[in-house]
C-alpha cells in the first residue's frame, strides 16, 4: 500500500503549530516561569563580545545555524531501512516532548546561572564528579560525532569533481564574507550576504563545466583524499580568528539552510510524491544492509538529532544564552528552533522515501552487499543519467538525500530538465550542513582538550596560547579523521547516534536535577519521561552494538578491523559508564533534596 507524502506533511506542520502554541507557551509559563524583569546575562555581564543582547530574530537564525547540523538530514535517510512510518513518528513525537523540551530547559538554566555550560551546570546542580564525568563524556562525544557526519560528506564528494569544486568555492567565499563585514565594510551585513549567496549560486552552475574539462583531475579525489582535505579544513577553522571563517561561514549556511528547506516543504505540497518505501520494512526485525540491529532500539539512535540531540545542549550552554536579551525569548529560540530542526528532519524522510526501495539500497549500501539483497534497481540508471554521476554504492545517506531532494525539485512545472543542477545544489546544501559542523564541533572540542591539557600544563589551557591551539586541534583533528579513514557507515553512526544520545540523556539529567533543586520538582516529569525513554533506548542500543556489532568485528577474519572494533566498544563502553555514572549521582542528589529539601537557587522562582 502506497501513500502520497501531502496528508504527512501538512499533519507534521499542524503538530509542530500547536506543539509550540500550547506546550512551549505552558513549558515558558509553569515550568520555567519566564520572566522579564529579571535581568539576562547579556546585560548583567555584558561585554560587548561574548554577552551581548541580541534581537531575538538575529539570534533565533544564530542558534538554528549552530545546532542543524548534517545529523537531521543523514539520520532520517538511514533510518528509512526500517520504513518511513517509525522514522516519521519518532520525529514527530521526539521532536515535541523530548527535543525541545531539552534545549529549552538547558537554555534557561543556563541564562539563570550566568551562561554556564552544561558540564559547569552539571558540577554545581549535581556533583563536581559528576561534573568531570560530563565533561569527558562531551569530549568523546563530539569527536565521534564529528566522524560521523564527517563520513557522510566524504562519501559524497569523493569521485565527484562537481561537488569538490562547489564546496571548495564556498571557503573563499567565506572568507571574503569575513573580511568584507569586519574590515572593508564595517557594519554592511546585507551587502556582504548578497554577493555571498549569488557567488554559491555561480560555484554550483560553474561547476557543470569541470567535469571532463581540464580542472576535473585538480577537483577529483577519492576517499582518503577527501578525509585529508577535510581534516585540513577543520584543523584551519579552529586555529583561525572566528571572524574571518567560522562566523561568515555558518551566517553564509544559515541562508541556504532556511531557504532550501523551506523551498522543500513548499515542494512536497505542489508535487505531492508517492511515497514508494514501505512503511514498515521486512528488516524491522534486523538483518538490514545499512544499520544492524532491529527497529528496537536502533531506529532512535539512528534518527538521532532530528528528534533530540545532547549536542544542541551544548549550544543551548554555550553562546547563545550569554545573547539571550529577554528571559520570554528562550521559548523561541530554545524550543521553535528545534521545532524547525524537527521539520528539516520529516522533509529529508520524505524525500527520500519517495525513491524506490531497490535504488535506494543500491546508493546507500555497496555494491558486493547490495547483490546478495535479490532487489533489481528500477529507476536508477535513469537517475544517474539525470545527475551526470554514478551514485550506485555511495553510503553515508547524503548521496541518496540529494537524489531524493532533486528528484522532487524537478518534478515542479519548469524544472524537469534541471536536475543535474539541483543535485549539486543538494550535495552542496548538505555538505555546507556538515562543514558548519565540522569547524564549530572542532574548535569545541579543541577548548575541552585545553582544559584537560592545563591540569597537566597549566598554559596549554589559555586559548590565545598559538602552541597550545595548534596541539589540541590537531589532536581532535586526528581523532575524528581517524574514524572517517578506518570505519564504515555502519560502524560509525551507531556509533555518533549512541554518543548524541547519551549526550542527550546526560543533558535531560541536569535540567531534571536544575528542577527538582530549584523546587519545582511537580514538572520534574517534563524531562523525566523522555529522560526515561532516551536512556533506556541508547544504553540498550550500546550495550547492542559493543557486543552484536563491535565486538563481532574485533573477532571477525580480518585482523585489520581487530583494533578498531575493540576501540569502538571500548569508546562506547566509556560513555555509557560516564551516563550510568551521572544517573546515579543524580538519583543521590534527588534523593537527598526528597529527605531534607534544598531552598531555590538565587534567582530561581519557588
Amino acid at each position: 500500500m502506497t501513500i502520497n507524502a501531502l496528508p504527512l506533511m501538512i499533519g507534521a506542520l499542524c503538530t509542530l503549530a500547536i506543539a509550540y502554541r500550547y506546550y512551549s507557551a505552558f513549558l515558558a509559563a509553569k515550568v520555567a516561569c519566564l520572566d522579564d524583569n529579571r535581568p539576562t546575562p547579556a546585560h548583567t555581564n555584558f561585554d560587548g563580545q561574548n554577552y551581548y543582547p541580541t534581537n531575538k530574530w538575529v539570534l533565533f537564525g544564530h542558534h538554528f545555524a549552530a545546532i542543524s547540523g548534517a545529523g537531521p538530514l543523514i539520520g532520517p535517510v538511514l533510518a528509512a531501512q526500517f520504513g518511513y512510518l517509525p522514522g516519521f513518528l519518532w520525529l514527530l513525537i521526539g521532536v515535541v516532548l523530548a527535543g525541545a523540551v531539552q534545549d529549552f530547559t538547558i537554555l534557561c538554566a543556563s541564562v539563570r546561572r550566568g551562561g554556564k555550560s552544561l558540564a559547569e551546570i552539571s558540577k554545581t546542580e549535581i556533583s563536581p564528579l559528576a561534573g568531570f564525568a560530563t565533561a569527558l563524556a562531551i569530549l568523546f562525544i563530539v569527536v565521534i560525532a564529528l566522524s560521523g557526519l564527517g563520513l557522510a560528506v566524504v562519501n559524497a564528494l569523493k569521485e565527484s569533481s562537481w561537488g569538490v569544486f562547489t564546496i571548495a568555492m564556498s571557503i573563499p567565499i567565506a572568507l571574503f564574507m569575513g573580511i568584507y563585514m569586519y574590515r572593508l565594510r564595517v557594519g554592511r551585513i546585507g551587502e556582504a550576504s548578497a554577493i555571498g549567496v549569488v557567488c554559491l549560486f555561480i560555484a554550483v552552475v560553474a561547476g557543470r563545466y569541470i567535469p571532463g574539462s581540464s580542472l576535473a583531475p585538480y577537483f577529483t579525489f577519492d576517499h582518503a583524499q577527501i578525509t585529508y582535505l577535510i581534516a585540513g579544513y577543520g584543523f584551519v577553522a579552529s586555529v583561525l580568528p572566528v571572524w574571518l571563517l567560522l562566523c561568515p561561514r555558518d551566517y553564509l549556511s544559515s541562508y541556504m539552510k532556511i531557504g532550501t528547506i523551506s523551498l522543500l516543504v513548499l515542494s512536497i505540497l505542489i508535487v505531492n510524491p508517492t511515497l514508494k518505501a514501505p512503511a514498515i520494512s521486512q528488516f524491522s526485525a534486523g538483518g538490514g544492509p545499512i544499520i544492524p540491529g532491529k527497529l528496537f532500539p536502533f531506529v532512535f539512535i539512528t534518527i538521532a538529532c532530528g528528534a533530540i540531540s545532547g549536542f544542541h545542549a551544548l549550544v543551548a550552554s554555550g553562546t547563545t544564552p550569554k545573547m539571550i536579551g529577554r528571559e520570554r525569548d528562550c521559548r523561541m529560540i530554545g524550543y521553535g528552533a528545534m521545532l524547525m530542526e524537527g521539520l528539516v528532519g520529516i522533509t529529508a524522510l520524505i524525500a527520500t522515501s519517495a525513491l524506490f526501495p531497490a535504488d535506494y539500497f543500491a546508493i546507500n549500501v555497496p555494491a558486493e552487499k547490495f547483490a546478495n539483497l535479490g532487489m533489481t534497481v528500477q529507476n536508477l540508471p535513469e537517475l544517474e543519467r539525470q545527475v551526470g554521476e554514478h551514485v550506485g554504492g555511495r553510503t553515508g545517506g547524503a548521496v541518496s538525500l540529494a537524489v531524493g531532494i532533486a528528484q522532487v525539485f524537478t518534478a515542479i512545472p519548469g524544472m524537469r530538465h534541471l536536475m543535474s543542477y539541483w543535485y549539486h545544489f543538494a550535495i552542496m546544501f548538505e555538505a555546507l550542513f556538515i562543514l558548519t559542523t565540522i569547524d564549530t564541533g572542532t574548535r569545541v572540542a579543541r577548548f575541552l582538550v585545553q582544559e584537560f591539557m592545563g591540569r597537566v600544563y597549566k598554559p596549554l589551557e589559555r586559548t590565545d596560547w598559538l602552541p597550545g591551539t595548534i596541539l589540541s586541534s590537531a589532536l581532535v583533528v586526528f581523532g575524528w579523521s581517524y574514524f572517517i579513514l578506518t570505519g564504515s557507515i555502519s560502524t560509525i553512526w551507531p556509533m555518533f547516534g549512541i554518543a548524541n544520545q547519551l549526550l542527550a540523556a546526560i543533558a535531560l539529567c541536569v535540567g531534571t536535577t536544575v528542577l527538582i533543586n530549584s523546587g519545582r520538582g511537580r514538572y520534574a516529569w517534563t524531562t523525566l519521561l523522555p529522560l526515561a525513554f532516551v536512556s533506556t533506548t541508547t544504553l540498550t542500543a550500546g550495550y547492542k552494538s559493543i557486543t552484536g556489532n563491535f565486538l563481532v568485528l574485533a573477532r571477525g577474519p580480518d585482523v585489520a578491523k581487530h583494533f578498531q572494533g575493540y576501540l569502538d566498544a571500548t569508546l562506547t563502553g566509556v560513555m555509557m559508564a560516564c551516563v550510568v555514572l551521572i544517573l546515579v549521582e543524580s538519583l543521590q542528589k534527588w534523593l537527598r533534596v526528597a529527605r531534607g529539601g534544598i531552598r531555590p537557587a538565587i534567582g530561581e522562582p519557588t
